[in-house]
């Protein structure tokens, strides 16, 4: 179970994945070894961990939705499989374990070497479709909601960084910045000595570029988390056509749905992906019959349960892979 001050940290890494245990504590109103000791337990027992991701616009990079359909043997398999890509991430099995959803990413214009090669010598499969992801509605730095809440303003304005409009005259994302992408994937909020180890830059290096990094846009910190400790149980992937005119009306609405954790214009026979986090069956049902049957632009809705996600934003971790 988790109480106030958990819940108050996970809201904390949301404004600041890399926020000082010290500063969160003082703002909690807790001791620091209390949110040292809270976020180990976290990491533990219920999956936490902030992970840095590259912004796709600045990393002149494309998203794909992959979706495939297997027996549940060969989905599982494949699953996994693509799980340990480096260019995937948010890779899920739905509709019974039958349906495999990921987010795919490569360079812009450059042709995609999964789908033409690697999918189709798996035996099993009985069918592959890609969707283009056009635009991206809320979803990347938007946090789901569910994992916000427990702090007031006058403590989201203590821990949230400073803002003002991205500078885009820093330095856009390199080949050699890869290594330290790379580590700050696996933990965002690992040290600058450690981000020096990997790296072989100084300290004074590694937080001279990751400053740059962030306030340009060019990497945020997501904060990945079991949701179902949040009440979370029930989740499903949301294929919606809508009439193509009121196709930005749509998906602005559904952006301010606390019920929905991602919201994206894609390619294909369905126009919207949407991603819902509910506590119960009923009440998934209750979104989808009053809040989006009052939507009367939407044409066509499939719904396809979630299972399990074997991937979140990250890499898998030495623990996920094992297991």
């Amino acid at each position: 179970m988790l109480d106030e001050v958990d819940r108050g940290l996970i809201h904390a890494l949301h404004l600041d994945g890399r926020a000082s245990f010290a500063r969160i504590a003082e703002v909690l109103g807790v001791s620091t070894q209390t949110v040292a000791r809270r976020y180990r337990r976290l990491r533990a027992d219920a999956s936490l961990r902030v992970v840095a991701l590259a912004d796709p616009d600045r990393a002149d990079q494309a998203q794909w939705i992959v979706r495939l359909t297997a027996s549940p043997r060969t989905a599982q398999d494949l699953a996994h499989a693509l799980a340990r890509r480096r260019d995937t991430s948010w890779v899920k099995l739905a509709s019974g374990g039958t349906e495999i959803l990921a987010i795919v990413r490569t360079p812009t214009g450059a042709g995609h070497p999964l789908l033409l090669a690697d999918i189709p010598r798996t035996a099993g499969i009985t069918g592959v479709s890609a969707h283009y992801v056009l635009h991206t509605y809320l979803g990347g730095p938007t946090a789901w909601r569910g994992h916000l809440g427990t702090l007031d303003d006058g403590q989201q304005r203590q821990l949230r960084p400073p803002t003002g409009p991205l500078s885009h005259s820093g330095k856009p994302l390199a080949d050699s910045d890869g290594p330290l992408l790379t580590a700050l994937q696996r933990d965002g909020r690992a040290s600058h000595g450690e981000l020096a180890t990997a790296t072989g830059w100084s300290p004074a290096t590694v937080a001279r570029r990751l400053a740059d990094l962030r306030s340009s846009g060019a990497i945020f910190f997501d904060v990945e988390f079991n949701d179902a400790l949040l009440g979370a149980t029930t989740q499903a992937l949301l294929w919606v056509a809508v009439a193509p005119a009121h196709l930005d009306h749509v998906a602005t609405a559904l952006s301010q749905h606390p019920e929905l954790a991602y919201v994206a214009a894609t390619t294909g026979p369905t126009n919207l992906l949407a991603h819902a986090l509910c506590p119960t069956p009923a009440a998934l049902h209750d979104y989808l019959v009053h809040r989006l049957g009052a939507l009367e632009a939407i044409h066509t809705l499939e719904t396809a349960p979630v299972l399990r996600t074997v991937k979140a934003a990250g890499p898998l971790s030495t623990i996920s892979r094992r297991a």
